[in-house]
């Protein structure tokens, strides 16, 4: 059985990802990207499935982690009886290479160290050819399986039944490099990884990149580890910033709502670029700017909610029976079925973030606002059609009440861009659609009762509603948002935290249930900052930068009965929402309000 989810810690050269347990045991790396078929693929089965367990041999040795300031180079610190150890778990930073690294240094004393490396390539599908190719004083072992190829270096491993163990010892001052080094399997094994040099670009690199942020309110650790988990879930060649690093961990332990997180959904890579933004990260808003454009490309008509790191279209769901689930919990899947869900809401979402580049002094490109303007094409053609919504339900179609605001979005931003900004564009009809729009929503989505609901024709609320304000729509204080939030109280909220709907309604179309989604207490920090309920904000961030484990990540949900992360891990919306929620509480709140 895998370690429990929040036991992670996140490894990035934002191409690929790795996930480090607290007992040094590598159980997910999918080398050279995110989205790449797993070598080490224990965190969805058991140690036969693939990892790299590293660790000292004394069962009652004590740990401690936590990342070098600033990066993702993680430091665990080992405590035996006989000594006192450390290993940094690094992937480098480098031109044209995967490289996993592990810098094993004494402390004190003598530590006795055990490794074990199970390779199983391909989701755990293939099992590789395994050769010693190294000499006695340099050993290294290559391991090759159709197009991958790796060559592990720094100590002699003995096979033993689809396993390689060796034992070793550093004590007070030593240091032991082992490395993993990725390769295509049709050339040549890459020559060895200069370490020293590694683990210094490495880490320049990332506190290079933080050295940018300034935040001055609340949380300010928790907010910058935040900002830093967004640009390691962002490819550094193609600018696509994918919503998690991984695959079907549980929603519902035991149960089926498992999906395949590792893609770019254009309305996460929105929202994370506003958050961004708002800390003055423009290069990856004009990356990811030219990334949509690539993506996009062609009949905006055929424009997807969702693409691979590099734009691809062909995201098809599948299901695996080589990995059993994390803990059971299946199917095992990747890809994602929702590529060909109708989302209403997503233009508004880019075009929202676009605006705020444009507002923060991103030039428009000679290809970006005729994009944007084909983008609003897409809003007119789909005005009447219902959609899966924001939580890509797999039941029936609905108005959501979400989405019909982010249409409204979309157009209000093509407007202001006419009006504002200089840009061109049939200003006229989209305002007319975009009153035709408000006054829709002020009647068909609000109750009786004088409340927001989840779609048209019921009576739920749904977490999503919440954003009405961020955006513009209405005001924090709003009559309307303040007898939603009584709502959401009184209906969503499980042991104080929200969940996005009630999934007992059926709206879904899923069996099971799940747990309270973090994004969505995060914007009811929000809310309650911007209407005046200051105290309880304060006291829900707190509770939530809580949860975070104890090198700062968060998943994408909170199991509060069993204490422990659910859902794929780290999730960039937590992230994006932790940090506008820490933005919120100093004071700045709201999307629209952000343009002045």
């Amino acid at each position: 059985m895998p370690a429990p989810i929040e036991d992670y810690a996140l490894l990035s050269d934002c191409r690929t990802a790795a996930l480090v347990s607290r007992e040094g045991s590598i159980d997910w790396f999918c080398p050279p990207r995110f989205d790449a078929p797993s070598v080490f693929g224990a965190l969805l089965g058991d140690t036969s499935h693939g990892c790299w367990s590293l660790r000292p041999q004394d069962g009652d040795a004590t740990v401690r982690r936590s990342y070098l300031p600033d990066t993702f180079i993680l430091v665990t610190r080992w405590e035996t009886a006989t000594g006192v150890a450390e290993v940094q778990d690094f992937l480098a930073m480098t031109d044209d290479r995967t490289d996993v690294v592990r810098r094993v240094i004494g402390v004190s004393g003598t530590v006795e160290f055990t490794t074990e490396l199970r390779l199983h390539f391909d989701y755990a599908r293939t099992l590789p050819w395994v050769r010693q190719i190294g000499t006695e004083d340099e050993p290294a072992l290559s391991a090759i399986a159709g197009p991958d190829a790796v060559v592990v270096r720094g100590i002699r491993f003995t096979a033993s039944d689809h396993a390689h163990t060796a034992t070793f010892t550093v004590s007070a001052g030593a240091t032991r490099d082992l490395t993993l080094a990725w390769h295509p399997s049709h050339d040549d094994a890459l020559v060895a990884l200069d370490v020293d040099a590694a683990i210094a670009r490495t880490r320049s690199w990332w506190q290079g990149w933080a050295s940018s942020i300034a935040h001055d309110g609340p949380h300010r650790d928790a907010v910058i580890r935040s900002l830093l988990v967004l640009r390691a879930l962002t490819n550094r060649d193609t600018g696509g910033i994918v919503a998690a690093a991984t695959t079907s961990l549980p929603e519902d332990f035991g149960g089926s709502r498992n999906w395949d997180y590792r893609f770019v959904w254009l309305r996460d890579a929105a929202l994370t670029l506003e958050a961004l933004i708002a800390h003055s990260f423009l290069e990856e808003v004009h990356h990811w700017r030219r990334w949509l454009l690539r993506a996009v490309a062609g009949d905006p008509d055929e424009v997807q909610i969702m693409y691979g790191i590099a734009g691809e279209r062909d995201l098809a769901e599948r299901e695996l029976d080589s990995l059993p689930g994390y803990d059971g919990a299946a199917p095992v899947r990747i890809g994602n079925g929702a590529v060909d869900q109708y989302q209403g809401d997503v233009i508004g979402e880019v075009l929202v973030a676009l605006e705020a580049a444009r507002i923060a002094g991103l030039d428009e490109s000679e290809f970006s606002w005729p994009l944007q303007r084909a983008l609003i094409g897409r809003v007119v053609v789909g005005f009447d059609v219902p959609d899966n919504g924001i939580w890509e339900i797999r039941g029936e179609p609905q108005f959501f009440t979400h989405s019909r605001v982010m249409m409204w979005a979309a157009l209000d931003r093509g407007v202001r861009a006419v009006t504002e900004h200089g840009m061109t564009g049939d200003v006229e009809a989209w305002t007319r659609l975009r009153e035709q729009l408000r006054a829709e929503i002020d009647e068909r989505g609000v109750h009786a009762d004088g409340y927001f609901v989840q779609h048209y024709g019921t009576d739920e609320v749904d977490a999503s509603l919440l954003t009405l304000p961020q955006v513009g729509f209405c005001a924090a204080d709003d009559p309307r948002m303040l007898r939603t939030v009584e709502q959401m109280e009184g209906t969503l909220v499980r042991d104080g935290l929200l969940m996005r709907y009630r999934a007992a309604s059926g709206v879904d179309g899923l069996e099971g249930g799940e747990h309270p989604f973090l994004a969505c207490s995060f914007w009811l920090v929000e809310q309650y900052a911007a209407s005046g309920r200051l105290d309880e904000a304060t006291a829900l961030m707190d509770r939530l930068v809580g949860l975070a484990n104890d090198v700062g990540l968060l998943s994408e949900e909170y199991d509060v009965g069993g204490q422990r992360h659910a859902g794929n891990t780290p999730q960039a919306f937590s992230h994006l929402t932790l940090v506008r929620a820490a933005d919120a509480l100093a004071g700045h709140s709201g999307r629209a309000a952000d343009r002045h």
